[in-house]
Parts: structure tokens; sequence; C-alpha cells
């Protein structure tokens, strides 16, 4: 009997008694019996049909002695199945013949016990579904379930029995579960604070958790994208209006002391070759933000760290006569722990502060709070067990800010010999990014510049004491009149990128919850605010001065009394609901908020030729606990709100590099690349081999990572192999030959596995050898502690050096444009494409990537990970001959590694048929084979990659690391990385009227693309 069978009768027998066996189609035991009513066994025996219409049976009843014993009876007794054509014996052929005579009381009695029986199981309900339930589906009605005469008369007794039983049974619903212990003020905040242990919430977590998908990435809860289709409504509002976005999980860094030491330390984790360094004039006066890129100390240009921007405090501070310089450092969190370390060590801040940066707590005590808790906990019961409470050093209302931070651990420090302090101001401040044209308009209708205080107002009433010192000097006010009037003129002009790049401006505001306007509108532009032609036209050129990128912001007391004192929404309608006209203007006179904020400039798109200016916006900083009082009024001002996607889609708009994925020679890109990797081959295999595509077949050995270091590591072999009669003549020739003889040996193991793929009959060794995935294997093996130094002393870089990739910028162009390159080309110090030039380059970056952008000449749309690729000869020539030619398609290559596969599903299938029936013990060692075996996973290459410069027919390149159809140029673009040494070694052999032009082949797709390759500084 099968196992469904069994369970079947199992579940049908359930509710019987152990006395009384049913028959059906099927007999579990085979000697079971049936007695009749003496306790004699009977059994039905075939008879031959009689003749006629009809079939009847002939029972012949034959006596039997009682002095049988019962086991005699026992392996007589057999059961008779009813087949077609009557009666036929049990399957071992015997027939066992019923008692001529039988006893009419006990034979009663042993009928009436199987009658009552039958009729128990019959009343009695064998599922927990109701009365209702049990009708057919065309018979139930929705008022069954509450109405007892819907249902038939014979029904409508067991649904009253029903329901007066569930009204007794009806659990008592326990208080917590109310919706008012469910907002309840304590209780919440406690249910909130325990569900951000692990993953931090914004001030705008709520608004967020709302209306967007929420993802959980780099220790925060963040929204990805909005829940409404809203992909080319926020291109259009990044283009035409404003996007806001939420950028408060960046992290900032702290420095203070003196000018020279904070700039002797930091000049080792920077390099002016790469651009802007912390010294730059107009930043180190506190004017303009700037931006860089941070390397290890003295390791440039490898090992590096990740992209920071930085502000410095204005100099020109009204009343202050300290040396020390205060330098504010903004990082993506995924860098924030390696910068952090590198910037204690070399500024010897090894000593930690408990007290520098302090975490004001909350009105009420600890002692009260949990008092109140006690109380609330009484009344309303408890959701869940808390026995951790004593344990746990924070209080129980959450700290505005980052209020999940432990109070042992420190967040400050200093150095004895250099006497900087670094502290850590992660989430003490909020910052908003509004892009687009319109931001600064959304700004000018928000944001209020704070009245003045006077010395008529009662100081008394007002908590605001810094705001009255400022006021009471008269450099202050004249600063703070003089920000009024430049931020007045913002509201005049057409777009934030007309404004000098990074400016900052500083100011004092009042509350912006005042001037909430009853319905959303759009803020626009007014041209008649920038009259005085002459103030705009300097604004322009010259941005913001000195003095007006001064604010309040910087001290942290004055934050801290602005956070405190901040008025709660619960008042500030009641103010609202108390006035005699109501919609009418609330003055709060003194008691107003004052609150310092920072606007700095966001440049957009600074690179190419096309679009400059795009996507160009403001930043505004702001201190913690006034998340969402600014929220909520810039989207009633009409600014759209956008998440992580939309993120993404600005910086591939711009064409620029997005934190942490375009950076992998950084650890956290590297960190980034195993997780995208690990994601990708899941969902991978989460669908069957039919329904997704052999990525074996179709030529592609990596589809889920970019092997950077093997794809380096082989165009320096490939290009030192054809180079060697060169060596002598150039310059460099000593250097050369010594890192010549040192990098062939990198790709050995690569071409082993490249002649395992040529000759069929070796795939069995290469598997024996290597069982991982090989996205896996090559993540799994990166992210190994062990391995971490391997990378950080490898020759991976990529190439940042500006008057480099101006020069690789010239040699893309076509010659269509060689004539304006030549003459720039004497200005700018730029060389011809020579063999010596290409040799020079390559000598100092052997091993270097370079970040490209690519435009494709037809229809396409590039994808990550799509492979960049070298054309061919026959390729150009066919593009020559048809401007509409495609491009070639990749032959289908075949998979050494289905028939073993098969192979192995079938020895699984034996496997587990043979040990279907074993002990429990024998499971782990029966099942260590199988998971060898899922190693294997059709479609993908296993083990060791092959060479993935040759793999294919046209030779690759580099990696697209962010793709898509562009909305702004109605084509497909892309963006990524490509080898220094192979593109010179393309660009080189290519015609100059042809030259930067690559292939583009999606990792699921045969067909090649022309693309246009670019360099953009």
């Amino acid at each position: 009997m099968s196992n469904a069978k069994e369970r079947k009768h199992a579940k049908k027998m359930r509710n019987q008694p152990t006395n009384v066996t049913l028959s059906s189609g099927f007999v579990a035991d085979r000697s079971g019996k049936h007695y009749n009513g003496g306790g004699k066994p009977f059994q039905a025996q075939k008879q031959e049909p009689h003749s006629g219409t009809s079939r009847q049976r002939q029972i012949k009843m034959t006596p039997r002695s009682l002095a049988e014993p019962d086991t005699n009876e026992q392996s007589s007794s057999k059961l008779m199945f009813k087949k077609k054509g009557g009666w036929k014996a049990g399957p071992d052929g015997t027939s066992q013949e019923i008692p001529k005579y039988i006893t009419a009381a006990t034979f009663a009695q042993a009928r009436a016990a199987e009658i009552s029986a039958m009729l128990k199981a019959v009343t009695q309900k064998s599922s927990n579904s109701l009365v209702f339930q049990t009708l057919p589906r065309h018979m139930r009605r929705r008022a069954m379930s509450h109405n007892v005469k819907r249902l038939p008369r014979r029904l409508q007794e067991m649904a009253q029995k029903e329901a007066e039983k569930a009204v007794h049974q009806k659990k008592e619903h326990s208080k917590n579960k109310c919706h008012k212990a469910r907002r309840c003020h304590i209780n919440r905040t406690q249910e909130f604070n325990r569900r951000q242990k692990k993953n931090i919430w914004l001030e705008t977590h709520i608004w967020h958790a709302k209306r967007f998908h929420m993802v959980k990435r780099w220790g925060y809860c963040l929204g990805e994208r909005p829940t409404v289709k809203s992909h080319r409504a926020c291109y259009r509002a990044m283009t035409n209006r404003c996007l806001l976005q939420d950028l408060s999980y960046y992290c900032c860094l702290e420095l203070k002391g003196k000018e020279e030491e904070i700039l002797k330390a930091l000049s080792q984790l920077c390099s002016a070759d790469a651009g802007l360094t912390f010294a730059a004039v107009h930043c180190l006066s506190g004017k303009r933000q700037g931006s860089l890129m941070l390397y290890r100390a003295n390791k440039y240009p490898r090992e590096m760290l990740g992209p920071a921007t930085f502000i410095w405090k204005s100099e020109g501070t009204p009343g202050s006569t300290s040396e020390n310089r205060q330098l504010w450092i903004w990082l993506h969190p995924t860098l924030k722990q390696d910068i952090l370390e590198e910037i204690k060590t070399v500024c010897q801040c090894l000593e930690p502060v408990r007290s520098a940066v302090s975490i004001p707590s909350p009105p009420p005590t600890l002692s009260q709070e949990k008092s109140q808790t006690e109380m609330t906990d009484e009344k309303i019961g408890k959701k869940r067990k808390r026995k951790d409470d004593k344990e746990d050093p924070n209080p129980v209302k959450k700290i505005i800010g980052d209020g999940t931070r432990d109070a042992r651990q420190p967040y400050s420090w200093m150095s004895a010999n250099t006497g900087i302090i670094i502290s850590d101001l992660s989430l003490e401040m909020n910052r908003f990014r509004l892009i687009g044209p319109l931001s600064h308009s959304i700004l000018t209708d928000v944001l209020k510049a704070a009245s003045v205080h006077t010395g008529e107002e009662d100081i008394e009433e007002t908590p605001h004491h810094w705001w009255i010192g400022a006021c009471r000097n008269a450099a202050s006010v004249a600063l703070h009149r003089r920000q009024e009037a430049i931020f007045e003129l913002l509201g005049g002009i057409t777009s934030p990128a007309e404004i000098p790049a990074g400016t900052i401006l500083g100011l004092t505001v009042g509350d912006p919850r005042i001037n909430l306007p009853q319905k959303r509108s759009k803020a626009l532009s007014n041209p008649e605010k920038c009259q005085d032609n002459e103030q705009v036209r300097q604004l322009l050129l010259e941005g913001v001065p000195v003095e007006c990128a001064h604010s309040f912001i910087w001290n942290p007391v004055i934050c801290e009394s602005v956070t405190e004192n901040k008025i709660s929404d619960q008042d500030l309608n009641r103010m609202r609901s108390e006035l005699l006209v109501p919609g009418s203007q609330l003055v709060l006179g003194p008691r107003e908020s004052r609150i310092p904020v920072l606007l700095i400039q966001q440049p957009g798109r600074v690179t190419g030729e096309d679009r400059l200016g795009w996507g160009s916006g403001w930043d505004v900083i702001l201190p913690k606990g006034w998340g969402m009082a600014f929220w909520i009024p810039f989207i009633y001002r009409g600014a759209r709100v956008g998440g992580l996607k939309e993120a993404l889609v600005h910086s591939q708009y711009k064409r620029a590099p997005s934190i942490p994925g375009d950076f992998p020679d950084c650890p956290a890109g590297v960190l980034f690349a195993e997780e995208q990797a690990k994601n990708l081959l899941e969902k991978y295999k989460r669908r069957p081999p039919a329904k997704r595509p052999n990525y074996i077949k179709l030529g592609t050995v990596a589809p889920f990572w970019c092997p950077w270091e093997q794809l380096t590591q082989e165009w320096e072999s490939r290009v030192c192999a054809q180079g060697k009669p060169s060596v002598d003549s150039s310059p460099s020739g000593e250097e050369s030959n010594l890192r010549r003889q040192e990098s062939p040996k990198a790709p050995a193991p690569s071409a082993k596995a490249g002649t395992a793929v040529d000759n069929p009959t070796e795939p069995e060794v290469m598997d024996t050898e290597c069982q991982d995935q090989p996205g896996m294997k090559r993540v799994t093996d990166r992210g190994a502690p062990g391995n971490h130094a391997v990378l950080t002393r490898s020759q991976l870089c990529v190439l940042r050096s500006r008057k480099l990739l101006k020069q690789l910028s010239a040699w893309c162009e076509p010659c269509a444009k060689d004539r304006r390159a030549a003459r720039w080309a004497p200005r700018q110090g730029q060389h011809e494409l020579t063999g010596e030039a290409c040799l020079a380059l390559t000598d100092r970056f052997p091993r270097a990537l370079v970040w490209v952008s690519l435009s494709l000449l037809r229809k396409g749309s590039p994808e990550p990970h799509t492979m960049i690729c070298v054309p061919a000869e026959e390729d150009l020539l066919r593009l020559r001959q048809d401007r509409q030619y495609c491009g070639p398609q990749e032959p289908r290559h075949s998979d050494p590694f289905k028939s073993m596969i098969m192979k192995q599903k079938e020895k699984k299938k034996v496997e587990k048929r043979q040990n279907r029936g074993r002990a429990a013990p024998e499971g782990p060692a029966a099942g260590l084979p199988e998971a060898r075996q899922e190693a294997l996973t059709q479609g993908l290459w296993p083990g060791a990659l092959p060479a993935v410069t040759t793999h294919c027919s046209r030779g690759l390149l580099g990696y697209v690391t962010q793709g898509d159809f562009s909305m702004a140029v109605g084509s497909g673009e892309a963006l990524g990385f490509v080898s220094v040494t192979g593109l010179l070694h393309v660009l080189s052999s290519q015609p100059a009227a042809e030259r930067g032009l690559v292939l583009l082949r999606p990792p699921a797709s045969p067909q090649y693309r022309f693309a246009r390759i670019a360099i953009e500084v």
C-alpha cells in the first residue's frame, strides 16, 4: 500500500472504536478477520453466477469444529476482494467458510455495538470545519456564518449548538492588542526601540514605511523605491521640478584642532594628482564644499578607502578668537569604519574621550520612566516579557538621533601629541537633498529667515537664549541680514547649476511648520526677485561670500538646545485650534523656534560636453529632531520623494560612479560585489534549469560578478608577450623587464582551466579539483579574512590621475575631433598615441582599470555585468559597408559539464532509493556526497574560471557596472571599467576614424552591439 493510501485510510479510521473495522477498497492488514456474533470468523467464497439477466451469489455454509485452535482460525481466515466477475479469493489463494448456525442474542448484541459506533462516527465531526462549511460550495452563502436560519433545517440545530459553544469558548482579548494600547506613547516607543536595535531608523522612517519598499542595508532601514509606479515621474522631477531624498544615513566625522596639524595628518590620505585635497583654497576658507578620494596613508594610487566630501568651518566667524578649526568629513556608511581607523592612525588619536559627544537624555529620569512603564503594564498588560530591562542601560524613550548607541563605547578620540579631537557625529544631524531646477524655489518658500530679537520682547517667555545673545551682537545681526538678502536672491535664479559648485550658505530660520499651507502646491521660480542684476551677477560669478557661510549649527551646545526646546506637533495643533479665525497665520512671537541650517549647492553633472549641470540641487543640513518638521513642508511645496533606486539613477545619468558598487579597488566595493553575487546566484538557483539561461553555452564565465583581478592579469601578460622585442628600446626597459617576468605567473591556473574547456575529455578532472560555484568560490575567497591582505597587496587599482585621464580621453576620440584635440594638445601637454607613450603608462599602471562611459550606436539596452569586448576587423568592415549593421553574434558553446550533472542526478536518485529504508544515523554520512553534487549547477561554470579575455570569439576588455535605457538621450547608455592595458592595445590597433568603437554583450544574450567608449574628465 502506498503512503498516500495509508494516510487516507488512517484519516478515515481515526474516530472509529477499536473493536470495529470498516471495509474499504484496500486492506491494511491482510490477515485481518470479521467475526460474527458468536465470535466465529467468517469469509465469503466466490460462486459461479447463475445464467440469466442478473447475477446472484450463493453462500455455502459449512460447519466448523469449535475445538479448532485460534491460531488455525487466523491462518485460515482470508479476505475476499470484490473484482470484476464476482468474489475472488485473497492473495493466499484459500477461502474461509462461515458457520452454519449462529446465536441470535450474541449476534444482535455485536451488531448493536457496531450500529452505535457508526452513528457516533456520523454525528462526530472529523475536522475543524463548521457545519455550513460541510455543504457543497454551490449551496454556501455568506450569511450562513452568522445566521443559522440560512442553513438547511436538518443542520440548523447543529449550527445553533456550534454558535452557543463558540460564544462560551471565546477568549477574552488581552488589552495590549486593542487599538488604544497599541497607540499608547510609552509602549509604542518601546516597541520602536526594540525593532531598531539591529537596523537604525531615520527620523522619516515611518513616513517612508507607509509609501516605500523598505530594505535593510548598511545597518539602517531605508526606502528603496516608492510603492507606486514613478520611474518616469522621478526622472521628470529631477529634470524639470524637484526630487527630495533623505541622506541622513550618511556618516559625519568631525576633526577639531590646529589647521596645520590637521592638514599635515590628512595630507597622507590624498594626492593632488587625483584632484582636490583638504588644503584647497576655496574649501579651506569654508566657502565651498570639496570632494576627494581617500587612500591608506602614503599608498596612492593603490589601497583606496573610498570617496568623501568635506566642509571647513568658515574663518570669518563673528566673536570667535580660537585658533582651532573644525572639519566635517561626510562618508557613506560602508566606508566609515575603514576611514575612521585610518584617520585615527594618522592623527595619532588613540585615547578615547567619552564626554566629547553629548547624547542628551529626555526630560523624565530613568526611574520615572520605569515607574511609568510599570503602571502602563499593569493597565494594558505586557506584550512581551521584558527580562533584560535591568541590563539595558538605554532609557525607555527614544533618543533623537542615534538612540541605539551603546553608552559604554567611545565616540570621540583625542591625541596628546597633535591636539586633534576626532568625533563621530553620525545621526547627530539630518541631511536632505533636493535635486532639480526648482529646488532653490522650494527652499525659499519653505525657509523663512528668523526674526531678530528686540529688547521689547519678554526674555522669560522664550527658551532660545542663544538667539537672544546672538541678537545682542551687532556683527551677528548684520551678518544675519546679509545672509537673508542673499537667500532671497536664490528664488529668482533659473537653476542651481548657475551658482558655483559647492557653494555654502549658512542661515538661521524659523519653524517651517508655521507657514505650512493647507493644501499641496507647486513652488515656481520668481524672476521678479532678481531685479538687482548687479547683485545677481556677482552671486553667480563669485558665489556666496566667506562670511555668509557661517552657521550656528557648528556649535553642538546650540544644536542640543534647539532639539530639546522644539515645540511638539500636538502643542502646535492645539494653538492652531485656539485661533479666533481658523486658518489664519499662527504667531508665536518669542516662543517660536530658531533653527540653524546649512545650505550646500550640489553641482550635478560636471563632466563631458552634454547636459552640463543636470541633476544639480541643494543639500540641507539640520539639527537632529527636526527631520519631519522640514520634510512635510518640502513635500507640500511640490517636491517628489525618491529612494535608493532613484539615487542610483541620478548617479547614472550624471555618469558618476555610485557608492560602493562602482569602486572595485575599495574594501566596501569588494564586499558589495560579494553580496550582490550571492543574491544573484540564489535567485538563479530558484528558477528551474529550463527557465533560466545556460551561461556556459552562451560563453559567459562570470554572469554575477566581475573578475577584475584576472582580467587585468591576463591583459598584462598578453601585452607583455606580444611586446617583448620592443622592451630593449624603451626608456624604462629594466623596470618593464622586472614586471614582465613576474606577471605571466599569475594567470597560470586560468590557462589550465582554459585547456580543460578546449579538450572535452578533461571536465571530470577539473570538477574533482574544485567543487564550488563559479561566483561563490571567487566571492568566498575574496571575502575571507586571510585573503584580505592579498587583495590589498595586489596591484589592482583604478586610474584617477587627472592628467592621465585627460590624455586617455583625447586618445579615445575618433579622427573627426583630432583637429580640435591637436589644437588643444600643446596647451594641455598631451602626447600622441604612440608605442612609447602607451608603454610608459602601462609600466606605471600595469594592472589598472579606468572608468568609462558607453553610448550605443543603435538599439540595445545594456545591463549590469554586460561584457565590453573588442571588435574584430570583419566587424568594423561590415559596419563600414552597412551603417545599420547591429553587430555579430557569439557562436554557441558546448557544455562539457551537462553529462556529468545528469550522471550525478541519476546517482543521487539511486542513493536516495537505497537510503530510504536506512536508519537515521546513516543520514549524514549518506548526505555528504549529495552536498558535493549540489555544488555543480547546470548553466554555471564550476571551479576556477578559464581565460576570461580569450574565452569568447571577441576579446574581453571590461565589464559594465551601471546600464539601462537613458531617457535623457533616448538610447542605451552604460558605465563601467575597462583594463587600461587592454584599452591602449585596442586604441593603437584601431583605425583613426573608428577609434573608440567597442562591442557590448549582455550575459544572457549572444548578440553583440556596437558602442562608443568615452572617458569624461
